[in-house]
């Protein structure tokens, strides 16, 4: 039996969650809980004015975040995962840092970088920091030796070396962990932009909203974060199958 393609799994799923949302409102039956077909024109509505520039404010701070974790921790993780002697002395300080809640050191980030669009982009980029670093790290410490001792017998230096084979391993690696982690950004950007900031979903949602029981434009905003999400995922998502089909043919 053929498998759907992606583009019908999106839209069967966005069917199947648009009907689950119109059968939890029929069932709560409750201002709180709006139908779809309610929501959906406020959002278009809204969508060009007021909820158009939080929305740019929260897209602008994730891509921000991506590309200062990206430029960060790409070079790190490749620069551990061919030196494997400063590999064992920093490994025990990842294994640490990587399970804690980077979302708790918030307001430790506020007090040593202030209250700023900055501080927030730097809380996003310090999560996606690690998920790159380690994927990195360990793609090109995998590598298989034969792979750079046949490079290097055509006389290729260090630098050669990174630009033909650990960079081209390790960008799959990258969009990978960014295409997994884009849940976690998007969260945290929530919590980050509830307050001491006046753009934001997080702050529309939260304080332009709900604590003024506007609940229609509270779930249009939600439906903005979720469709910045989504589609940051699937663009991730299709870079990623992209690189690896041209590195495989390659």
């Amino acid at each position: 039996m053929k498998q759907p393609s992606k583009l019908a799994n999106i839209l069967i799923g966005l069917l199947m969650f648009g009907a689950l949302w119109q059968i939890l409102a029929w069932l709560i039956h409750r201002p709180i809980m709006p139908a779809p077909g309610e929501v959906i024109p406020v959002f278009f509505r809204l969508l060009p004015g007021e909820l158009g520039r939080h929305l740019l404010a929260s897209t602008g701070r994730v891509l921000a975040a991506i590309a200062l974790a990206t430029i960060t921790a790409a070079p790190i993780g490749l620069g551990l995962g061919q030196m494997r002697k400063l590999d064992r002395i920093f490994d025990p300080l990842i294994a640490i840092s990587y399970p804690i809640p980077k979302i708790v050191l918030l307001p430790v980030i506020y007090v040593l970088l202030g209250i700023s669009n900055f501080s927030k982009i730097f809380l996003i980029a310090f999560i996606l920091f690690f998920q790159i670093l380690i994927v990195v790290r360990d793609e090109a410490a995998n590598l298989r030796p034969e792979l750079i001792l046949s490079v290097r017998s055509l006389g290729a230096g260090r630098r050669a070396l990174f630009r033909y084979v650990y960079l081209p391993a390790s960008l799959p690696a990258v969009l990978t962990s960014l295409r997994v982690s884009v849940g976690l950004s998007i969260a945290v950007l929530f919590i980050a932009e509830q307050s001491l900031t006046r753009y934001g979903l997080g702050y529309y949602i939260v304080v332009k909203t709900y604590q003024v029981l506007l609940y229609k434009e509270m779930y249009a905003g939600i439906l903005a974060m979720s469709l910045l999400g989504l589609v940051l995922y699937f663009i991730l998502d299709f870079l990623d199958r992209q690189v690896n089909r041209h590195l495989y043919v390659e």
